[in-house]
C-alpha cells in the first residue's frame, strides 16, 4: 500500500485587477485648545460656591447664632409667667384684712375636644355644661373656648379656689372610669373632661368680708388692683412676676429636657392705721342706723388726734371683694373720701376759730340773736323759731345758732368782702377745698370758691356749713385740729411696708401744720364741751359717763346729686374725747335719712357715744378725772 499523497493545496483563483484609488489629499491638522482655563474657571465657580456655603454658614452659626438660636427655642420652648404672690395688707396689730392662698387657672387643650379625638360629634358642648356650673362662666362662651382652632391652650377660668379643682377633677376620675369600662365593651371610651388642665395661681381673699371694703378696694380678674388701696399700692403689692420656659414637643412638656427659670420676687406686705376692732365697731354702727333711718347712705372716721392716723374708715351700704359680681355698684368705692356733701353746723367750729384767733370776741361775749335775720337777699332763721335769745359766743355754738354765727363771723371786719376774706383763709388752713393728704383713689377735695366768687347768699350760708361742701376725713381732719392744739396733722391711712426679706419701711412723717394757736384750739374745746355737756346742748345724746366730751352737731340741707337741687338733709355729728386731754376723733354722718329724726344730735350723737366709747376702751384710754369749765351759754335773760 502506498503511502497517501498530501491533500493539494487549494490556489485562490487571481483577483480581478481594480483600479487603483485615488489617495485623498492629506486632511489638516485639527489643535486642541489648553484645559487649564477651563478647569481655572469651574475651580472658581466651585470656590464662590463653597465660599459662599462658608460665608453663610459663618452667618449662621457664628453672626446669628443668638437670634437663629432664639427662633429655634422660641418653637421649642413654652414660657409662661410665674405670678408674685401679692402682699398682704394688714391692721395696724398685724391682723391680716386682705391675703392671697393658693388657686388655680383651668385651663384646656382644645384639640382634645374634637370630633376626630373623641369620636364624639359635641364633645366640647358635653364639657361645657359639666364645667360651667364648676367654675361660674357661661355654657355657650365655654364651648366656643373648646372649639377654638390651631391652638392646644386656652384659658377657661382664672384664680378658682383648691376646691373648685378638686371638683373638676373627681369629676374627670368619674368620667375616666366611665370610658375605661365603655372601650372594654367595644365603645368609644371617650373622658370629654380629659383635655380640661390646670395651673398653679393664686387668689386674693378678704377674710373678715365686707369689712373695711371701702377702704382695701378689691383685685380685679387680672389679678390687678382695681379699687382702693389694692389700686393705688398696687406696685408695692404686686411684686415681680417670673417667667419658666421648658422644652415641648407636640404641645406637650418633655420631662427629660432643661428648664429655665426665673423666681418670682413676693410684693411687700402693707400695714395700715387702721384698728380691725374699732372699724368693725364704727361699721356696725353706721350700718345699723342707715338702715333704720332708711338713708341713703352714712360714714363714720375714727381717727388719733396726735398723730393722725386714722383707726376706723367705715361706709354704709358697703361691699364684699370676695364677690365683686355681686356688688352694688353705688355701695363701691369709699364714699367717705368720694362724697362731696355740705356740712352744715359741723361747720361752725372753723368760724369760731376765726373769730377767736382774730381776738374780736371771747366765749363769753354776748351776742343777741333775733328770729329772723336780714341779710343780703335772704331772711335767714335759726333751726326752731323762738324769741330773742341772749347768748354768749359760747351759747351760740352751743345751741347751733345760724343767726348767732353770721352776726359773729360780722365782726372778722368792717365789711363783708373783708370778713369773708379773713374766714376764707382760715377754711384753706384747716384743708377745706383740698385733697385730704390721704392720696385716695377718687378722693373729692371739696368745693370752696374764692371769697370774692361768693353770691349774696353764699356770703352768710359759708359762716354756717352750706355753700361749701367736703368729705368725711376733711371734716374729721377739722376736730383733729383743733383736739391736736391748733396744729393740723395731715391724715395717714398706711403706717408702713414690710418687703420681702422681711424689713420693715415706716412711711414718711405726714405733714403738720399751725391753723390756730393753742390757745384757741383749748378754748374752742371748752366751747365744744357744753354742746354736749350743757343741758341747753344739741348734743346731749353723745356724753359718754366719766369723760369729758367735745363735739358738735350738724343738721344741713342736702344736694339731690341726681337732681342738683336741695332734697332732704344730712345729719352729722364730730367731736374728741377726752375733751381736756383729746386723744381720738369721731365723724359721723348720714345722707337723707327719711323715717324718724333727720336732725345730727339725735341720730348721729348716739353712734358717736357708741362708737367713742368703744374705742376709748379698746386702746384703754382713761378719763382725766378733772372738772368741766362749764361756760355760760346765755347772759341776763332771755325773752
Amino acid at each position: 500500500m502506498s503511502p497517501k499523497e498530501p491533500p493539494r493545496r487549494r490556489v485562490p483563483p487571481p483577483a480581478r485587477s481594480r483600479p487603483q484609488a485615488r489617495r485623498p489629499a492629506a486632511a489638516k491638522k485639527i489643535k486642541l485648545g489648553s484645559h487649564r482655563p477651563r478647569l481655572r474657571l469651574v475651580s472658581l465657580g466651585l470656590t464662590l460656591v463653597m465660599l459662599a456655603f462658608v460665608v453663610r454658614l459663618l452667618q449662621v452659626q457664628a453672626v446669628d447664632a443668638s437670634a437663629y438660636a432664639a427662633k429655634a427655642d422660641k418653637n421649642r420652648y413654652a414660657s409662661y409667667a410665674l405670678p408674685a404672690e401679692r402682699g398682704r395688707i394688714t391692721d395696724r396689730a398685724g391682723i391680716a384684712l386682705a391675703t392671697s392662698v393658693d388657686a388655680y387657672d383651668i385651663t384646656a387643650d382644645p384639640t382634645l375636644f374634637t370630633p376626630e379625638s373623641t369620636k364624639i360629634p359635641d364633645a366640647a358642648e358635653q364639657a361645657a355644661a359639666l364645667l360651667a356650673p364648676l367654675i361660674g362662666k357661661d355654657q355657650a362662651e365655654l364651648a366656643k373656648k373648646l372649639k377654638t382652632p390651631r391652638t392646644r391652650y386656652v384659658v377657661l377660668a382664672r384664680r378658682q379656689t383648691p376646691q373648685v379643682w378638686n371638683q373638676i377633677k373627681d369629676l374627670k376620675k368619674v368620667l375616666g372610669e366611665k370610658a375605661s369600662a365603655d372601650r372594654a365593651k367595644g365603645g368609644p371610651g371617650a373622658n370629654v373632661l380629659a383635655g380640661v388642665l390646670n395651673e398653679s395661681s393664686t387668689k386674693r381673699v378678704y377674710p373678715n368680708g365686707d369689712l373695711a371694703a371701702g377702704i382695701l378696694g378689691y383685685v380685679n380678674a387680672e389679678g390687678k388692683g382695681g379699687g382702693g388701696l389694692e389700686s393705688s399700692l398696687n406696685k408695692e403689692l404686686a411684686g415681680t412676676d417670673g417667667k419658666i420656659s421648658y422644652a415641648q414637643s407636640g404641645g406637650r412638656r418633655v420631662p427629660t429636657a432643661g428648664t429655665h427659670e426665673t423666681p418670682a420676687v413676693p410684693g411687700s406686705d402693707v400695714e395700715l392705721t387702721i384698728d380691725r376692732d374699732i372699724q368693725w365697731m364704727a361699721q356696725k354702727a353706721i350700718s345699723d342706723q342707715v338702715a333704720e333711718s332708711h338713708a341713703d347712705r352714712g360714714y363714720v372716721i375714727v381717727q388719733r388726734s396726735d398723730t393722725g392716723e386714722v383707726l376706723a374708715m367705715a361706709n354704709a351700704p358697703g361691699f364684699d371683694p370676695n364677690n365683686i359680681a355681686q356688688a352694688n355698684s353705688a355701695a363701691m368705692g369709699n364714699a367717705a373720701l368720694q362724697d362731696a356733701f355740705e356740712p352744715g353746723s359741723t361747720a361752725k367750729v372753723m368760724s369760731m376759730a376765726a373769730v377767736l384767733e382774730e381776738g374780736v370776741a371771747t366765749p363769753d361775749t354776748h351776742v343777741v340773736v333775733p328770729n329772723r335775720l336780714q341779710r343780703g337777699d335772704r331772711l335767714f332763721k335759726d333751726d326752731v323759731d323762738h324769741a330773742t335769745w341772749n347768748l354768749t359766743l359760747n351759747g351760740v355754738l352751743a345751741k347751733s345758732s345760724n343767726i348767732g354765727t353770721i352776726l359773729a363771723v360780722e365782726q372778722l371786719g368792717k365789711t363783708d368782702a373783708q370778713a369773708d376774706n379773713v374766714l376764707y383763709s382760715y377754711l384753706r388752713k384747716f384743708g377745706i377745698g383740698k385733697p385730704s393728704g390721704l392720696d385716695f383713689p377718687g378722693e373729692t377735695p371739696g368745693i370752696l370758691a374764692p371769697a370774692n366768687k361768693w353770691s349774696t347768699s353764699q356770703q352768710y350760708t359759708v359762716r354756717f356749713g352750706q355753700g361749701l361742701s367736703l368729705n368725711a376725713m376733711q371734716a374729721a381732719s377739722v376736730y383733729s385740729t383743733i383736739a391736736n392744739g391748733g396744729v393740723r396733722v395731715q391724715p395717714t391711712l398706711v403706717r408702713g411696708t414690710k418687703g420681702p426679706d422681711g424689713r420693715f419701711t415706716p412711711a414718711p412723717a405726714p405733714q403738720q401744720t399751725r391753723v390756730v394757736s393753742e390757745k384757741t384750739a383749748k378754748t374752742l374745746a371748752q366751747m365744744l364741751e357744753s354742746v354736749v355737756g350743757d343741758a341747753e346742748g344739741t348734743g346731749t345724746k353723745a356724753a359718754i359717763p366719766g369723760y369729758r366730751v367735745a363735739g358738735k352737731t350738724g343738721t344741713a340741707n342736702r344736694v339731690d346729686p341726681k337732681t342738683g337741687t336741695y332734697k332732704g338733709y344730712t345729719a352729722s355729728f364730730a367731736g374728741f374725747a377726752p375733751a381736756d386731754n383729746p386723744k381720738i376723733t369721731v365723724y359721723c354722718a348720714i345722707q337723707n335719712p327719711t323715717k324718724g329724726s333727720y336732725f345730727g344730735g339725735q341720730i348721729c350723737g348716739p353712734i358717736y357715744k357708741q362708737v367713742m366709747e368703744f374705742a376709748l376702751k379698746t386702746l384703754q384710754i382713761p378719763p382725766s378725772g378733772a372738772q368741766p369749765p362749764n361756760l355760760p351759754v346765755t347772759f341776763g335773760g332771755n325773752d
